[in-house]
């Protein structure tokens, strides 16, 4: 097994590429050890030092590792960790518990909400993906469109940028009812 590592814009992560499905479908974000107990590659992952935060994609692992850790000590543990998991033939995910990202909205602007999360699908999450990483619909409110950013993009330098002048400035050209766009955590 070959596993590639491509950089990312967020210099805490890494971006692993096994080589193997790593989900099906959807996302699945592991903030911390604890969410990442539900699954058997992430807690491998996180049995390494230093790591504080694991997120899998389609044919992706992104890690994220703390500002006081070398990626030139902890990267050979966790290509080794990857390695070890898909040699051991456990599934990814303890139990199903991926997600296609968007939160749910009902109600009052559902046709907004509905061209906001068309544009995310197509134009933003594609992008946002061969950076390793994912950005979700989480709110509409008076304008304001609220997202979740994960993987790479959470604590990115450069999140700031493309939430105002790459995302924003795309939804309020198609969606004149958007204002503006902020982060949101989870």
């Amino acid at each position: 097994m070959f596993i590639q590592t491509e950089s990312t814009p967020n210099p805490a992560t890494l971006k692993f590429l096994p080589g193997e499905t790593v989900l099906p479908s959807g996302t699945a974000d592991f903030p911390n050890p604890d969410a990442g107990a539900e699954s058997p590659l992430a807690a491998r992952i996180f049995g390494v030092s230093g790591v504080t935060g694991v997120f899998f994609g389609p044919d992706f692992v992104t890690v994220t590792k703390s500002d006081e850790t070398d990626w030139n000590h902890i990267k050979p543990a966790i290509l080794g960790a990857i390695m070890e998991h898909y040699q051991s033939g456990d599934s990814v995910m303890g139990e199903d518990k991926t997600s296609g990202g968007h939160m749910a909205h009902e109600g009052e602007n559902s046709e907004i909400v509905n061209q906001i999360k068309d544009l995310l699908d197509t134009r933003v999450r594609p992008a946002v993906a061969q950076d390793g990483g994912d950005i979700t619909f989480h709110g509409f409110d008076n304008g304001v469109v609220y997202l979740h950013m994960q993987g790479a993009c959470a604590g990115c330098p450069s999140s700031t940028i493309t939430l105002k002048m790459g995302i924003e400035n795309l939804l309020r050209h198609y969606i004149p009812e958007v204002t503006e766009v902020r982060p949101v955590g989870v």
